[in-house]
């Protein structure tokens, strides 16, 4: 506990220290004067929270992502995201597209174009995706080295978020047929807790913020559910036992709704635990530059201190529940209905 405190104590002295500077430079040279253009903290929020096609890590480090796009005018082009940007990172058009909005169009007609580019999320998206692949083949390893022998490790630390995953998350809601789904689950718990926990860092993107991302999430689960449905499952829902026939004609619709609002209910929970995270720490940091005071700087960090370890926990809290649910949603298809 001790070593807990004087970690945690160095990491808010630190953070104070560089939120301090950051904000007495701010208060010495950022006094806004009249006609200075006024800082656009919504505008920074927005750009922070939603995706893009280049990669700003700071001010004066930015990294530009692969641009590639399709279209049936001039089909196929590579290039980076970069020259979409003149030596005052101002925005211009290249090789007859532009960015809009955060969008590719063709840049004399403005039309749509098919966007395969390798934005800042797609990026974020492969970075998780090593790092759970790197991980988990070191705790496989270890595993298979240490049969009969007490954990040790890397092994040691995700051996029983793993145990209790499958023991007190997937197995008691779906039954005795978990082992099947349970490598599903599993990685889907820890890439949402990855993408959740990389998100915080300074400079990563928003990958489990985009609803996007947690909408193919729920679809993987709403495929899942529904081709492993029973019998029993599909009957419940289209002839519900014990209901007089007239009620069935009303029940079948709200039946076939619920199929739908399963998954549409896991895509934005997560979507907006995620994004309202972000948007109210960036909301709290800016109120230093709104107020240009070190003292306003000073208990906007204290918040932020606080904040960031409650999200460290709801990054936890919304891949447990994730994962809970769609562990009941297939526990519920593959279930034995009995008739009375």
């Amino acid at each position: 506990m001790t070593a807990f405190l004087n970690s945690f104590s160095r990491f808010f002295l630190v953070l104070m220290l560089v939120s301090g500077v950051g904000f007495s430079a701010f208060g010495q040279g950022g006094q806004e004067h009249e006609g200075e253009q006024k800082l656009d903290i919504s505008g920074l929020i927005v750009h922070h929270v939603l995706d893009d096609h280049v990669w700003h890590l700071a001010d004066g480090l930015v990294i530009p992502l692969p641009v590639i796009v399709y279209s049936a005018e001039r089909g196929l082009d590579i290039f980076m995201s970069s020259n979409f940007y003149d030596e005052h990172h101002n925005l211009v058009p290249y090789n007859g597209y532009k960015l809009d909005h955060g969008h590719i169009v063709l840049a004399d007609s403005g039309k749509s174009v098919l966007d395969l580019s390798i934005t800042k999320n797609v990026g974020m998206l492969f970075l998780n995706a090593i790092l759970l692949l790197l991980i988990f083949t070191t705790v496989a390893r270890k595993y298979e080295q240490n049969k009969g022998k007490a954990p040790s490790g890397i092994q040691s630390f995700f051996e029983p978020v793993i145990l209790f995953v499958r023991d007190e998350v997937v197995k008691p809601n779906i039954g005795h047929k978990y082992e099947r789904f349970l490598p599903y689950l599993l990685t889907l718990f820890f890439f949402i807790l990855f993408g959740n926990l990389l998100g915080l860092l300074p400079g990563a993107g928003n990958l489990t913020g985009n609803i996007a991302v947690t909408m193919v999430l729920a679809v993987l689960t709403f495929i899942i559910t529904n081709f492993n449905g029973n019998k029993g499952y599909w009957s419940h829902i289209f002839w519900t036992p014990g209901l007089p026939l007239p009620l069935r004609f009303f029940i079948l619709p709200v039946e076939l709704i619920g199929i739908f609002t399963k998954p549409i209910s896991l895509m934005i929970r997560l979507f907006v635990a995620i994004t309202a995270g972000h948007i109210v720490l960036l909301s709290l940091l800016s109120l230093t530059f709104v107020f240009a005071s070190i003292w306003v700087g000073f208990g906007s960090t204290l918040m932020v201190v606080f904040i960031s370890l409650i999200e460290i926990l709801v990054a936890g809290i919304q891949a447990y529940v994730f994962t809970l649910f769609s562990s009941l949603y297939i526990g519920q298809a593959i279930a034995d209905h009995e008739h009375h």
